[in-house]
């Protein structure tokens, strides 16, 4: 199996079973033209958050890594437009394409789009009484997802679910001669996990257009 048949089975169930999504796809060129970084989720993922928002009547959501929109926008159809989507974006023009595609979606005043590092704004939305969140989504960087996790704890309530992407980056999670900053930072959230009695977790490997990789899925307690 290659990267072009993980790609190429990607683009097969796309045509299945999603809709061509005009404003799914602008938001992918404006993020483009904005020479963001193309790791926007893929298709399939973005429906499977918007599948799970849904699922579990999740009416308020917080999402870490705002990047262009293009998750957001998912998780926004995901919780309709009697929920809100709180997300959280350290660069300023990322968050200013992100605004602008939502907008074209649609979904403004379904989004609050926060600018500036995570972990200076988690303590903000804990004290303004934002939360307890439904479903907390996380996709930034990975070298702070043991901290993520803990704020996305504190933050949610019993029941809440927790997503964490890029976990295991090619495997290089399992890999102890891997000593980039993602795979120590992911590493460092599974030795959280092991020893935190707030959640049930568990993470699936995955391979398609984005490569092979994987993701947490938690539930607090």
């Amino acid at each position: 199996m290659t990267d072009t048949t993980w790609s190429s089975v990607d683009d097969y169930l796309g045509s299945k079973l999603i809709a061509p999504d005009s404003a799914l796809d602008a938001a992918l060129s404006a993020s483009a033209a904005a020479a963001l970084p193309a790791i926007a989720v893929s298709p399939l993922q973005g429906r499977l958050l918007e599948l799970i928002a849904r699922s579990i009547g999740a009416r308020k959501v917080l999402e870490i890594g705002t990047l262009g929109g293009y998750s957001t926008i998912c998780l926004a159809r995901g919780v309709g437009r009697d929920g809100r989507v709180v997300t959280l974006e350290y660069e300023p023009r990322h968050a200013e394409v992100a605004r602008a595609s939502i907008a074209a979606a649609g979904l403004l005043d379904v989004v609050d789009v926060r600018v500036g590092r995570a972990l200076d704004l988690l303590p903000g939305i804990s004290d303004d009484g934002t939360g307890p969140f439904d479903l907390v989504f996380i996709d930034a960087d990975k070298s702070s997802n043991a901290d993520y996790l803990d704020w996305s704890i504190r933050l949610a309530h019993p029941g809440t679910v927790i997503i964490v992407d890029n976990v295991i980056r090619g495997g290089a999670v399992a890999d102890p001669t891997q000593l980039s900053p993602d795979a120590q930072g992911n590493r460092r959230m599974f030795d959280a996990i092991e020893a935190d009695d707030r959640v049930d977790a568990t993470a699936i490997q995955t391979v398609g257009s984005k490569g092979y990789d994987g993701f947490v899925y938690a539930v607090v307690r």
